[in-house]
């Protein structure tokens, strides 16, 4: 089944914990967190204490999507607190099979995400051995409430032909713009995850679910 990671950037941090618990029978569900630096993007979003307390709150795997100019900075302090998953952008880093091997000794799940505008060929082939998560982004990165870049969908679909070639199984992850209306051709093209931050978070609680399951 498809994994739906609701993206936090888009509940209410006002009431973080009862927004996460709306999803508590949710099944295949990660959460989606996006932490950005003010400076790789102008934005900032969640600290490590806030990180801290939701692994308190949920048995749902947490998605970390570090939106920064130096994830190499993070390993070791997002280390302790739950994360499944590091996510870190190709275009912030020079050597990334260096930081996906020093990733690899203390998390479960590592990725790595594209921006539009990164064609999937700007991965070596043996780079797609080592990585359990490919994030493709459909909207550029920083903010949430953006609309869906259709350009995307033949990135997905090249990402999807190059798992099959060479029978891999890591996950195909599409973040931006996703809703009932687009998610069944990402699904199609050969998505396995999909983000989803406005078009769950903008109704009532009570409707997350049902939202949840529409995007499948």
């Amino acid at each position: 089944m498809t994994i739906i990671a609701p993206s936090l950037l888009s509940a209410d941090f006002l009431n973080l914990q009862s927004e996460v618990e709306a999803f508590k029978s949710a099944k295949d569900l990660w959460f989606h967190l996006d932490l950005m630096d003010g400076h790789y993007v102008p934005n900032l979003t969640f600290g490590k204490t806030v990180l801290k307390g939701l692994h308190k709150v949920t048995a749902h795997k947490l998605d970390a999507h570090l939106m920064v100019s130096n994830p190499e900075d993070y390993i070791e302090a997002l280390s302790d607190i739950g994360i499944h998953n590091f996510t870190f952008h190709w275009e912030t880093v020079n050597h990334q099979d260096c930081l996906i091997r020093e990733l690899k000794k203390l998390y479960p799940s590592v990725g790595i995400s594209l921006n539009p505008a990164t064609p999937i060929e700007a991965i070596p082939d043996y780079i797609f051995n080592e990585v359990d998560l490919l994030l493709i982004m459909s909207v550029n990165p920083g903010f949430g409430g953006q609309y869906f870049i259709e350009g995307v969908v033949d990135k997905i679909k090249k990402a999807n032909q190059i798992k099959k070639d060479r029978n891999l199984n890591f996950h195909i992850q599409v973040d931006g713009g996703i809703n009932d209306k687009n998610a069944p051709m990402l699904i199609s093209s050969g998505a396995t995850m999909l983000v989803a931050g406005s078009y769950i978070f903008n109704t009532d609680s009570n409707d997350y679910l049902k939202r949840v399951d529409s995007l499948r």
